[in-house]
C-alpha cells in the first residue's frame, strides 16, 4: 500500500516566496494565469508604512493594505517568515518563540486564515529553534538548501525545496520533473521551489520564471498545491487505519486520500471506511 497524491497523481508542485514584497504583485498574477500555487512568507513587523512614500528600490515591502489586497482571496498560502527577519539561531528560545507568536497571531488576524507553515529567515536555524517552532503550532518550515531532488522531509520542520529559482539546472530538473517516467507505482514526487520575487528585478530575468509557470503549468498529471495543503495531505494518508489484511480502510481525517496496492489506485474518502473487493 503507498500513497498517491490528490485525485490520483503521482506529482506536486509547489512554489514558495519570502518578504512580501511588491514584485509578489506580478508573481502571482504570473501563477495564477498558469494554475501554479504556493506560499508566501511574511515578517508582520517589517511592512511598509502606510504614510510614507516608498521609493523604487529592489527590496520594496508592502503596505500592509497592499498586502492584504493582493493575498486575501489569492487562492495562495501566507506563512510565517519570523516577526523581524532576524537570526533565529542567534537568539534566545525565549525570544524566537516571540518572534514567531508574533508573526502567527498577526497573520491570522490580518488575513483571516491559520498560519502553521513557515520558511527560515535567512535560511538558518538549529535544533533549538526547531523545537521552538513545534511548540509554536508550526507545522512545517522551509530552508534554503537545494536538493535537486523530488522527494518529500523526513522532518517537516526541516524541509529542504528542489532549487531557488535562479539555479543553474533548473529547466533541467523541471524536465525531469515533468516528463521523467515513474520508476514504479509506488513513487509519488514532489518539485518545491523558493526565491524571492524582488530577484527578478535585480536580476532582470523575470523570463526565468515565466518559463518555468509556462512548462509547468496547465498539466493533468499534476497537483499544483501550498506547502500546507501537501503537508495537510501526507498527513491525512499517515492516519489511515488499515486491517491485516488490507481490505478494510478508513480515513479518519476531512481530506479525501488515494492510494496504491497491488496494480489498483484507491480513493478513500474524508471520514468513510473502504472495503476492498466489497
Amino acid at each position: 500500500m503507498f500513497m498517491k497524491l490528490k485525485d490520483g497523481k503521482s506529482k506536486v508542485l509547489t512554489l514558495s516566496y519570502d518578504d512580501a514584497v511588491v514584485q509578489d504583485i506580478r508573481l502571482i498574477g504570473l501563477m495564477n494565469k498558469h494554475g501554479l500555487k504556493g506560499t508566501f512568507n511574511i515578517n508582520t513587523g517589517c511592512y511598509f508604512p502606510e504614510d510614507k512614500e516608498r521609493k523604487p528600490s529592489g527590496h520594496m515591502r508592502m503596505r500592509l493594505s497592499e498586502a492584504m489586497d493582493l493575498y486575501i482571496g489569492s487562492g495562495q498560502e501566507v506563512a510565517v517568515h519570523a516577526l523581524t527577519h532576524p537570526y533565529l539561531e542567534r537568539m534566545k528560545p525565549a525570544d524566537v518563540m516571540y518572534e514567531i507568536l508574533e508573526d502567527r497571531k498577526n497573520i491570522e488576524k490580518q488575513y483571516g486564515t491559520l498560519a502553521r507553515g513557515m520558511a527560515y529567515p535567512y535560511g538558518t536555524y538549529n535544533d533549538t529553534v526547531v523545537e521552538v517552532l513545534g511548540l509554536c503550532g508550526i507545522c512545517y518550515s522551509r530552508t534554503t538548501k537545494s536538493t535537486e531532488r523530488f522527494g518529500f522531509p523526513e522532518n517537516w520542520l526541516t524541509l529542504h525545496p528542489t532549487c531557488h529559482h535562479n539555479h543553474p539546472r533548473l529547466m533541467e530538473l523541471a524536465r525531469n520533473f515533468a516528463e521523467g517516467k515513474e520508476l514504479n507505482a509506488q513513487v509519488c514526487q514532489m518539485f518545491y521551489l523558493w526565491g524571492h520575487s524582488y530577484e527578478f528585478d535585480n536580476n532582470d530575468n523575470w523570463n526565468v520564471i515565466e518559463e518555468f509557470a509556462e512548462y509547468m503549468g496547465g498539466r493533468e498529471d499534476i497537483w499544483y498545491a501550498t506547502n500546507i495543503e501537501i503537508y495537510d495531505y501526507v498527513k491525512a494518508y499517515e492516519r489511515l487505519q488499515v486491517s491485516v489484511d488490507h481490505r478494510i480502510v478508513h480515513n479518519p481525517s476531512d481530506i479525501d486520500v488515494w492510494f496504491w496496492e497491488k496494480g489498483e489506485t484507491y480513493c478513500v474518502k474524508a471520514g468513510q471506511t473502504l472495503r476492498i473487493g466489497e
